[in-house]
């Protein structure tokens, strides 16, 4: 009865999900019979399990306050318990984002990319030996994983640039050229931000991207199997919780997601959820996963995404 649970792919013992992730770091494959995108109905109902989801009332603006000022720091922490070794890299980035390659108007078109949020370099170093044709900025609000990046035997300041920046208010255009990005990822990184800051987030990476550039989104759903797992005392407010680890996380519904990129002046492109299943085979355990994974773009003069 009080046998404690395994972790699932992706979890810690901080409640800290980051992403549906394998043994080998790739994606679980698509299950048979379910298709990989779904509409927000099909999306699990919310009371769906009792007591989970956090049906408290939100936190107080003290605890709000103090996790905002301290989200820094929380992130700097984690980093320094789990150095490199708590994400897997993201080797299925290309495969599931095909705009990668498809965003040059030439073959041998040097692409300049901006990771917004790159964490340690899982997605980015994966990407840079994936395609030699790439310059990626790479930024992240821990000082910790920024070192951590620069300290990788892969990076090298001719393929890229990684700076320590908080999105909601650094100006980004301190280090990468205005207007001068083909495509924005923006993987995992929106959610962790308080729902209040995430259009300046939006708005600041939007300057920094080319008339008809692309923001690749991906992140966790409405109703995500974490989302569910949240005791009431987790509530920050509305579809927003906290971690253990006094970090945060907030679960977009699609159309919430569309309002925030076209207030920041981005159009969408494809805006839906995936909705795929976490095996836990030691503990004979299957759970729903939802993520949103969405494309939106600046207006103007296309790039050939």
């Amino acid at each position: 009865k009080n046998k404690k649970r395994g972790r699932f792919p992706g979890e810690s013992e901080a409640s800290h999900p980051k992403e549906d992730v394998g043994s080998n770091g790739e994606l679980p494959p698509r299950l048979p019979g379910r298709n990989q995108s779904s509409t927000a109905e099909s999306v699990p109902p919310r009371g769906e399990r009792d007591g989970l989801g956090g049906s408290a009332a939100p936190a107080s603006g003290f605890r709000l306050r103090k996790l905002e000022e301290e989200a820094q720091k929380n992130w700097d922490l984690f980093y320094k318990r789990n150095t490199t070794n708590f994400f897997k890299d993201r080797h299925w980035t290309t495969r599931e984002f095909q705009e990668l390659q498809a965003c040059r108007e030439l073959e041998a078109q040097r692409l300049v990319l901006l990771e917004a949020g790159c964490g340690v370099g899982n997605c980015l170093f994966p990407l840079l030996e994936d395609d030699r044709d790439v310059f990626v900025y790479a930024c992240d609000f821990s000082p910790r994983a920024v070192d951590l990046v620069k300290k990788n035997p892969l990076y090298t300041p001719e393929r890229c640039c990684a700076f320590q920046c908080d999105l909601t208010k650094d100006d980004l255009r301190t280090q990468v050229p205005e207007g001068g990005v083909d495509v924005v990822t923006l993987i995992f990184v929106l959610s962790a931000v308080h729902p209040d800051k995430m259009q300046l987030v939006l708005q600041n990476i939007s300057r920094v991207l080319k008339p008809g550039g692309v923001v690749l989104f991906r992140d966790y759903g409405l109703n995500d199997h974490a989302m569910l797992r949240f005791k009431a005392r987790s509530k920050l407010g509305e579809n927003f919780y906290v971690r253990q680890d006094g970090t945060r996380s907030y679960f977009f519904s699609k159309e919430l997601l569309a309002e925030l990129f076209a207030g920041a002046g981005l159009q969408s492109v494809s805006n839906d959820y995936v909705l795929r299943e976490t095996v836990n085979k030691k503990e004979g355990l299957c759970v729903p996963r939802v993520f949103l994974q969405s494309k939106f773009t600046k207006p103007g003069q296309s790039q050939g995404c």
